[in-house]
């Protein structure tokens, strides 16, 4: 949701896949609701989103990103990247006919892949 990360990461993304066009889901500190709360209502929303992207627009590949400075997620670096992990885990197993990436974006505004995870 922080609109500081979202011009380096679909930068990132648009030149990392070759692609025009990037959809967005945004919410505040997605990694913690995704790795805390699987069934909670946050995290079902995000999937129900995903699902518009992956189904009807047809994308390929979800990231999920956590970045330094968040408000929402306030935990350090390793927490978050922890968190991000669990998060790429469960939507893996959501979406397993895509492939789901895990970003980190530092206090410089670099994007860093941290995992790639295929398709099934």
């Amino acid at each position: 949701m922080d609109g500081r990360v979202q011009l380096p990461v679909i930068e990132y993304l648009r030149k990392r896949l070759g692609v025009p066009y990037v959809d967005s889901v945004t919410e505040a500190g997605p990694v913690l609701s995704l790795s805390e709360k699987p069934s909670g209502s946050v995290t079902e929303s995000i999937v129900e989103r995903v699902e518009v992207s992956t189904e009807a627009h047809g994308s390929s590949v979800v990231a999920v990103v956590a970045h330094w400075d968040c408000t929402r997620n306030p935990a350090d670096e390793e927490t978050q990247r922890g968190q991000l992990l669990a998060s790429v885990d469960l939507l893996a197993g959501r979406f397993p006919k895509v492939t789901v990436m895990g970003l980190w974006v530092d206090e410089s505004w670099r994007v860093r892949e941290v995992t790639n995870r295929p398709p099934a």
